[in-house]
């Protein structure tokens, strides 16, 4: 019989083992763990699911499931060895064949352009890969270390089919699903076969943290309050207005990481009023940038004047084409397009006020950017009435594609081509809610996403895409955030330095609690 000093000892060390991390507004709300057909993912999916490689903090590549990789001088192959005695979480071999029945899988799926290059997988042996490419794709390494190209298991995805990544999401990763409520919240359990950690992990072998319930909370008010109270252990983002009060909690430790993200308001340009470039303009123009990143942000993170996050070499953009706060020059164009002044401020044109909608998220830190913004359109002659939707529903709402006409957002990518995701005339509606469809613009996304040899060609095509986007005046930049995350050392210990360019498995493998 156990004593009640033994008993207690036990419950302890099992409580030990277990952890509450939580997602917030911008990741609330994702439909599946499935990372082919996927458009949305949590934080969760790098614990369920490997890649062939993973990025570090400085966008070096380094490998995961693959052990190492060589190209051909004229880009029309690439080699990868795989990591032997890797299994999936039903049991099944992970192998060549593998990666031969992944890749075309995502035929049809709105993330084929990732491997639209590939033109055949050829087993050469049982642990080495090799593709050969329609064209060189300098982009290749890349794509495969996307959250995107996380490889399920074959048996369990062709079984599952529309259900993988709901009722059961099977990978080689640190984690098993053991459920999943969308919306809601996700149990994860260890994989104690896990051996095969990458080298941005001192941990190779299974985690130390045996369960780990990951919430999705979508007021951010909320969630640090639970992180505050012991409800969750661990907040993947934190907004930076709650950042004095973390600091002031002597229990809570706040770790940041260059930023992948930007904040920005799409220009629906097929909607009245803005059909007409001077207008978008005048709306892109009135957004006061420094004014956000200084009062809502204390100075943390950087003020956003252009699509792409500033360590990329492709938002090096001409300083003319920048999108910065400029209200007289915002007056004027409204002038020009025949929108006067209005004795209650707002403009008016023919009768019709100048009264449009602005959508957003909810969550606290989007409707203090959204109200911000409101109030700044407002300051030269635009009524913006903000709708706030929950993220599960606002796609959806986007897809009608008439409905909305501006709207505030954000994206987490470390890539040029999201550029191509967020404007190309083949995704309108949603994730092109700007709805941009321009003859110039896609010849330019053609040259950039498929016309280049090298990463020298490939940087140029982007960048000149990139400036013919800003150039239409499509939407208007706002804030480049930081990667602030937080987490309770009543609880946890994590690494002192973070790899990879957001926090996903490879930190959480040398995770532990706290004694």
């Amino acid at each position: 019989m156990l004593t009640v000093s033994a008993l207690a000892c036990s419950c302890s060390a099992l409580l030990a083992q277990e952890a509450t991390f939580a997602v917030t507004a911008r990741e609330v709300g994702a439909p599946s763990y499935n990372p082919i057909t996927g458009t949305r993912l949590n934080s969760a999916n790098s614990l369920i699911f490997d890649r062939l490689l993973l990025q570090d903090t400085d966008q070096s590549f380094h490998g995961a499931l693959a052990t190492s990789w060589e190209q051909t001088p004229d880009g029309m192959q690439w080699t990868f060895k795989l990591k032997p005695g890797v299994t999936f979480h039903d049991g099944e071999p992970f192998n060549a064949k593998t990666i031969e029945w992944w890749i075309p899988k995502f035929a049809g799926t709105e993330n084929a352009y990732m491997v639209a290059n590939i033109d055949k997988v050829e087993v050469v042996d049982d642990l080495t890969v090799r593709f050969l490419m329609k064209a060189p794709d300098p982009n290749l390494l890349f794509n495969l270390a996307s959250s995107f190209m996380g490889i399920p298991a074959p048996k369990a995805y062709d079984e599952l089919g529309d259900k993988f990544g709901v009722t059961a999401a099977v990978g080689t990763g640190p984690y098993k699903m053991q459920s999943f409520t969308v919306g809601q919240s996700t149990v994860l359990v260890r994989n104690d076969a896990y051996t095969w950690g990458s080298d941005l992990s001192v941990n190779r072998g299974p985690a130390k943290i045996k369960t780990i319930t990951v919430r999705e909370i979508a007021e951010d008010s909320t969630a640090f309050l639970e992180l505050q109270t012991g409800g969750v252990d661990l907040l993947y983002t934190v907004p930076t207005d709650f950042l004095p009060r973390l600091k002031a909690e002597k229990s809570i430790k706040v770790m940041m990481i260059p930023g992948t993200e930007i904040v920005y308001m799409p220009i629906n340009v097929t909607v009245e009023p803005f059909t007409d470039i001077k207008v978008r303009a005048a709306a892109a123009y009135a957004v006061n940038q420094k004014a956000i990143w200084q009062t809502l942000y204390g100075g943390v993170g950087a003020p956003a004047n252009s699509f792409l996050i500033s360590s990329l070499q492709e938002s090096r953009i001409d300083p003319k084409v920048a999108i910065a706060y400029d209200p007289d020059r915002s007056k004027k164009l409204l002038d020009e397009a025949g929108w006067t002044v209005g004795p209650d401020g707002v403009r008016v044109k023919n009768g019709q006020k100048l009264q449009v909608k602005l959508w957003t998220s909810n969550g606290t830190e989007f409707k203090r950017i959204t109200e911000a913004v409101q109030a700044q359109l407002k300051d030269v002659g635009i009524q913006a009435d903000i709708t706030v939707f929950d993220p599960s529903s606002i796609n959806a709402q986007y897809k009608k594609k008439t409905e909305h006409q501006l709207a505030v957002r954000s994206y987490s990518w470390t890539n040029a081509d999201i550029i191509d995701w967020f404007f190309s005339g083949k995704r309108l509606g949603y994730p092109n809610v700007s709805m941009l469809n321009d003859p110039k613009a896609e010849e330019l996304n053609d040259l950039a996403m498929t016309k280049a040899r090298t990463w020298d060609e490939r940087v140029a095509n982007f960048k000149a895409y990139h400036e013919y986007i800003l150039s239409q005046y499509a939407f208007a930049p706002i804030y480049e955030p930081a990667n602030i995350f937080a987490y309770s050392t009543r609880k946890l210990k994590l690494p002192e330095v973070v790899r990879g360019t957001r926090l996903t498995s490879q930190t959480i493998l040398d995770a532990e609690v706290t004694k």
